[in-house]
């Protein structure tokens, strides 16, 4: 579906062009009927897709259908798998006249034509002539049927039924690509929890515990702070934060693990305060971080350094976290940022993956390591990027 649908949402972009220039020419100063007609649709149709993109529901439906019947010039009425969602100047009798056909077009998948004697209602000054019912696909499934009823018959009206319920089509598959990627990233956000779960929680409890007889008011505050970063880590709401909440919970698991450490364990935070607001994916940072700790510094036998700066760069934020540990086989890391490796590094191909799918291919993860020369990580975060807008 991803060629098709990247294809058609180009078109859909187009379109708009389309449709601005002939605005900001003033659709008064249009000359022909045909740069009118034009116009109008063009216009009509960019109306609709909006409410289409909400996917097919009773609300996106009541909201499209009078576009729609413009587009159709007669009545209209949206359908789903389970029943009628929406009508637009269709009356009640030959709504219910409808139905069956509309059954028809969602189990079949075939469009059906509707007769002058299907849309008998009894008015002998009924001036309903016929009527055409299309199946909507998303991915190659029906999803529901689009209606239309009009006072004329014609191949015509089965030719333009058939376009308009692709155009529908077209953006129902767009609502629901954007549906999966969501789907997506809420999946790989969960997997990173997961991942980062069990060893942590059973540091940190450990750490707290030797707390808890010699200094309890520190394991409380442990206690407070471990409280804080599960609470963090698993709210449900939103996938994006900002620079200053993400270094909060690294500052509190920062917090746990140099009760863990004790002197082995030193850190170094420099953050300029332009970068405090700048949005990213929430638990960007915090993994990497965790990742020095765990695979940096605590398989030394010597004490180690951690440092992390962060910088305004510009449109940018540059973000770069040090550690002085064992490092690490740069084609091993190769392997995992790629997610050939099935180490429980997962936290790089992780992030690395989500900082490219939300901000484009450039903004990766970069490493630098070697086998006892400690690990260098940096990433960038534009400053402004549409998908963090629309979020």
């Amino acid at each position: 579906m991803g060629v098709a649908i990247w294809g058609a949402l180009a078109g859909v972009l187009v379109v708009a062009g389309v449709v601005t220039w002939f605005a900001l020419r003033g659709g008064r100063q249009l000359g022909t009927p045909s740069q009118r007609t034009t116009y109008e649709t063009l216009h009509t149709a960019s109306q609709t897709a909006p409410a289409l993109r909400g996917g097919l529901t009773r609300a996106s439906a009541q909201i499209a259908v009078p576009y729609l019947r413009r587009l159709l010039g007669g009545g209209v009425v949206l359908a789903d798998r389970s029943g009628v969602l929406a009508v637009c100047d269709i009356d009640t009798d030959h709504c219910a006249l409808l139905e069956s056909s509309l059954v028809a077009a969602v189990t079949s998948g075939r469009s059906q034509t509707l007769t002058t004697r299907q849309l008998a209602c009894g008015d002998s000054l009924c001036v309903l002539q016929g009527g055409v019912v299309v199946p909507l696909r998303v991915d190659g499934q029906v999803v529901g049927a689009l209606g239309t009823v009009a006072t004329v018959t014609s191949s015509a009206l089965a030719r333009l039924a058939s376009e308009v319920a692709r155009f529908v089509s077209t953006q129902l598959e767009l609502a629901e690509l954007e549906r999966e990627r969501g789907r997506a990233d809420q999946a790989e956000l969960r997997f990173l929890r997961a991942q980062i779960a069990p060893h942590f929680v059973y540091n940190a409890l450990s750490a707290i515990e030797s707390f808890i007889r010699t200094d309890p008011e520190r394991a409380r505050e442990l206690l407070v702070g471990f409280a804080d970063f599960t609470r963090y880590s698993f709210r449900s709401h939103g996938q994006f934060v900002t620079m200053a909440e993400e270094l909060r919970l690294v500052d509190t698991y920062l917090d746990l693990e140099r009760a863990r450490f004790g002197d082995r364990l030193s850190v170094s935070v420099r953050v300029a305060p332009e970068v405090l607001s700048v949005m990213l994916p929430s638990l960007v940072i915090q993994p990497l971080v965790e990742n020095a700790v765990r695979h940096g510094i605590e398989p030394s036998e010597r004490p180690g350094r951690l440092s992390i700066a962060i910088t305004d760069e510009g449109g940018e934020a540059a973000v770069r976290i040090e550690d002085d540990g064992v490092g690490a086989d740069p084609v091993r890391l190769l392997r995992v940022l790629s997610g050939t490796d099935s180490s429980d590094a997962v936290g790089l191909h992780n992030v690395d993956e989500r900082l490219r799918a939300v901000f484009g291919e450039e903004y990766g993860v970069r490493i630098r390591s070697g086998v006892g020369s400690g690990t260098t990580v940096t990433l960038r975060i534009p400053k402004r990027h549409p998908v963090v807008a629309r979020s």
